[in-house]
């Protein structure tokens, strides 16, 4: 996909980090912003910053609230035209620690990170194939989305759900005509951790000092990465360009996912060679 100019981008978690990355690179493309988010005074700082690029309105909305979304969705087909690209990218972050497990965190991270997505592409889906297709869907997931990289269990289970996600929907949605592409962030200069510090459930347990200081090294590592929210904003909207899947902000996990892969490589192998001893000829008839 190469024509953006006059498409309407609808953009959750819009208002900053990413998000507002993916935003301006849109609006420099001449891509016309439905920015969704909670956060309503950085809705309204957004506005007033991409408002000079392109036309920018922006709506209130967690994204976990399925009727809500539909309403959103309906307002801003109506106020802006259909959507045809579309960056589920709303997410949160929690470090809590195993001995603290918590059903209210998880029905939190994964509601937002990975119920958040699939609320996203069952609202947009639909219309979009009955439009016949010509659209484009982003997912942001994590590189902790691929491997495990001591970003916390809550997280990194929502991540790999979301890249599971995406990889079977773009096989699933190229017949008709929309393409799908998987955002894996390494360390982005991003508030995603205080931001998500902020907004955690009022009856969540209080994170341990362990797990606060956890946090804090987290989110120095964050801001001093030399990739910048516009940079992964830019990165994504050249993969819709290219029709890429995968989007990666750097390389750093290539060692570890190397290692997971061969790995299971490896099992797959001794399960194949145990098989063969108990008879099995591989067929699956």
């Amino acid at each position: 996909m190469d024509n953006f100019k006059g498409r309407t981008a609808f953009i959750t978690g819009g208002a900053r980090g990413i998000g507002l990355g993916i935003a301006r690179a849109c609006a420099k493309a001449g891509i016309t912003l439905a920015l969704v988010d909670v956060d309503e005074n950085a809705l309204a700082q957004a506005r007033t910053e991409l408002s000079d690029l392109t036309r920018t309105e922006t709506y209130l909305l967690d994204v976990r609230d399925r009727e809500a979304y539909e309403r959103v969705a309906d307002q801003v087909e109506s106020d802006l035209g259909p959507v045809s690209l579309l960056f589920n990218n709303a997410g949160v972050h929690e470090f809590i620690s195993p001995t603290q497990m918590n059903y209210t965190l998880w029905d939190w991270v994964i509601g937002v990170n990975l119920g958040g997505v699939y609320n996203g592409m069952q609202t947009f889906v639909p219309r979009m194939i009955n439009r016949g297709g010509d659209s484009y869907i982003v997912n942001s997931a994590s590189a902790a989305g691929l491997v495990p990289a001591g970003t916390g269990f809550l997280y990194e289970t929502s991540k790999f759900g979301i890249v599971g996600l995406t990889e079977s929907m773009r096989a699933e949605l190229a017949r008709f005509g929309i393409g799908v592409s998987l955002l894996c962030p390494g360390a982005v200069a991003t508030d995603i951790l205080r931001n998500a510090h902020r907004l955690r459930p009022e009856h969540a347990p209080a994170q341990s000092q362990q797990h606060a200081e956890k946090l804090e090294k987290a989110h120095a590592v964050l801001n001093n990465s030399n990739v910048t929210n516009d940079d992964a904003g830019q990165l994504a909207l050249d993969a819709i360009r290219e029709e890429r899947l995968y989007i990666p902000t750097d390389d750093s996990v290539v060692p570890a996912l190397t290692a997971r892969t061969e790995a299971i490589i490896a099992a797959m192998s001794s399960a194949r060679h145990v098989a063969e001893f108990a008879g099995w000829d591989g067929s699956t008839t």
